[in-house]
């Protein structure tokens, strides 16, 4: 038997405190050991409790959730769950505390009564997996001073490299993708298992930490060399080759592997399309979303890559595709920048080794 899962609750709101512990503890195997009225009273109460997991309010006075949760993930590496407003304001600071190294987010129930079930359902599970994750990797830091070019250059991908990735992602991708220059010769197109009002902002904040573009993709968007496309939340992106260049296309069709966005639904494409210019790259996240579409484009004559798991968060994707055999090479989060350089110019992937394997010409 598992032992009881041990959260503590911060949260400002009096009412909040109390409507979350009932939510919690409707599940059998979890129990509140405590809650939180401000920062102050949360990092006292995680030195004497050692919660398994913390629920945390990232909009609270005095002692705010973001500089908490810099604490916690230097002095504890505790697994936080961020319980955020569905605010603009409040999108924004939970990216910033999801690039921190919080686990996952929960948007507050506004709607309590109708949506009461969907909120446990979702607010459960993701303490459950926190739970099981692992501490956030310190990785070096990113560049103080990016250099970024004042216009952007509309050049041709040497090669198209497609990314999926869920919990624990926005951390794992801004460290990737900050670490690539401008002048990268590859192509990024990007599933991150995020709601559609979160994934704009975070185009955005990984654009501004990076050298290279990052936008939400939208329909009819060019694949380009130094270019990385987000796929908005609540739609499928596929890339396609066209008379005019090779672009990504956007649908509303069904949820595949109970996402939309899908990654294996990328990844097929990918396969269809590109065949062995395609590079497909699994990263941080649970469930088993792209482990078949790296099989496909493994069968096409593409490349496979997965991270680590020690590197990752939660070892859950790309254990998946490991598992049935579709990963051509495992490498560690910190390695990943340098393998998809490696990858994208043939002269340096001769040479370059990741975790002692050669690198696939």
């Amino acid at each position: 038997m598992k032992p009881m899962i041990r959260v503590l609750v911060v949260d400002d709101s009096a009412l909040m405190r109390k409507l979350l512990a009932q939510i919690i503890e409707s599940d059998a195997g979890i129990e509140v050991i405590g809650t939180a009225i401000n920062g102050e009273f949360a990092l006292k109460k995680i030195e004497e409790l050692r919660p398994h997991v913390v629920t945390l309010d990232l909009e609270m006075p005095g002692l705010n959730g973001i500089e908490v949760l810099k604490q916690v993930m230097r002095k504890h590496k505790t697994p936080v769950v961020v319980v955020s407003s569905h605010s603009k304001a409040g999108a924004t600071i939970t990216l910033k505390a999801l690039a921190l190294g919080a686990v996952d987010f929960v948007a507050k129930p506004v709607d309590i009564a109708t949506r009461l079930a969907e909120v446990t359902k979702e607010l459960v599970a993701k303490i459950k997996v926190a739970a099981e994750s692992r501490a956030v990797q310190t990785l070096p830091e990113t560049p103080s001073q990016i250099v970024k070019p004042s216009v952007f250059a509309s050049r041709p991908a040497r090669r198209i490299f497609a990314i999926g990735i869920s919990t624990g992602g926005p951390y794992a991708l801004e460290y990737v993708l900050s670490q690539l220059p401008a002048s990268f010769p590859g192509a990024l197109v990007i599933v991150q298992h995020m709601p559609e009002a979160f994934t704009g902002l975070f185009a955005r904040r990984l654009n501004d930490a990076c050298a290279i573009q990052v936008k939400e993709a939208q329909p009819g968007d060019l694949i380009l060399a130094g270019r990385a496309l987000v796929c908005p939340g609540n739609r499928h992106i596929r890339v396609k080759r066209l008379s005019i260049g090779e672009v990504v296309t956007l649908s509303e069709d069904d949820r595949v592997n109970g996402h939309r966005p899908s990654v294996d639904v990328l990844f097929r494409s990918l396969a269809k399309e590109f065949g062995r210019q395609g590079v497909a790259v699994l990263m941080t996240g649970m469930g088993n979303d792209g482990a078949e579409g790296m099989g496909a484009v493994k069968e096409a004559g593409g490349t496979t890559l997965t991270q680590s798991e020690e590197s990752c968060v939660v070892y859950g994707m790309p254990k998946s595709a490991v598992e049935r055999g579709f990963s051509l090479q495992t490498v560690g989060l910190k390695e990943i920048p340098q393998v998809l350089q490696s990858l994208a110019e043939p002269e340096l992937g001769r040479s370059a080794t990741a975790g002692g394997t050669v690198l696939p010409k």
